[in-house]
């Protein structure tokens, strides 16, 4: 056996690849030693932030296996868990994805109740940001478990947001979604335990990202967070990324079925 196939090979898999967190844990697990299989869905002016971080994670040493798709369309995702069984599990040392992040935020921002009833929010609307935000965990899991990729160790990771439980408007729909991917990380944190893989959700405080950029009245949420959180200012991403990485190098699979604050003490004092 040579070197190179005496080391292990580990592997992480970003869903929401190209801005805020699912770009700064795709930097940071790099820096940590992961290959990374990032997933983004960028037109051409967002491409070149995807690119941005392929380059990073290139210029860290570490593999890129990126795709610009949809990952809430089933046959894109069954493409990319092929690829990733053809990339990885014949790799020497691979142990396969062990760590998956979910960091998808894409949903409708409409009222529940409108005037104009046309403005308020639809079933598909809400099918929709269900779907993507939250169910899409499941089903990634289910691919990823059933071609192999999945083994003992490995990580589950879904960023929620204390708008879980908690009122903004305009934000019914993504809150839902929030409060459903928590349910999923529990049930998943159940059914896995016996395989050895955990999966916690991590609630990251107020940031200011491309996607919280586009809630109605985010500037004035950015402000309310910067007073109530006792360090005077807003979570980061790489705040939040610095943790997952620690969670991620750990060799305890005992942490499972959680809901782990990152925001500096936001939440309790908000």
């Amino acid at each position: 056996m040579d070197a190179e196939s005496s080391v292990v090979q580990r592997w992480a898999l970003v869903l929401g690849a190209s801005s805020g967190f699912g770009a700064a844990a795709c930097r940071a697990l790099a820096r940590s030693g992961f290959n990374i299989v990032g997933v983004h869905l960028d037109r051409r002016a967002t491409l070149p932030s995807a690119e941005r971080v392929r380059a990073d994670v290139e210029q860290a040493g570490r593999r890129a296996l990126f795709f610009n798709a949809n990952a809430a369309d089933p046959a894109r995702r069954s493409e990319i868990v092929a690829a990733c069984r053809n990339e990885i599990a014949n790799s020497p040392g691979s142990r396969g994805i062990q760590v998956l992040l979910h960091t998808l935020a894409f949903g409708t921002l409409k009222p529940f109740i409108a005037s104009d009833r046309e403005a308020a929010v639809k079933a598909a609307d809400l099918t929709m940001t269900l779907d993507v935000m939250a169910h899409s965990l499941v089903y990634w899991v289910q691919d990823l478990f059933a071609a192999g990729l999945l083994h003992e160790g490995a990580r589950i990771f879904g960023m929620t947001s204390a708008g879980g439980r908690r009122v903004w408007p305009s934000y019914g729909a993504v809150s839902a979604a929030k409060a459903a991917l928590e349910s999923h990380i529990r049930q998943l944190a159940f059914e896995l335990a016996p395989f050895g893989i955990s999966a916690n959700a991590i609630r990251a405080g107020v940031s200011d990202t491309p996607a919280a950029r586009k809630i109605p009245g985010s500037e004035k949420m950015f402000e309310r967070a910067r007073g109530s959180n006792p360090a005077g200012r807003l979570t980061t991403p790489e705040d939040v990324a610095e943790v997952l990485v620690a969670l991620s190098l750990c060799e305890s699979h005992w942490m499972t079925g959680n809901v782990i604050g990152v925001d500096g003490g936001e939440d309790i004092s908000g």
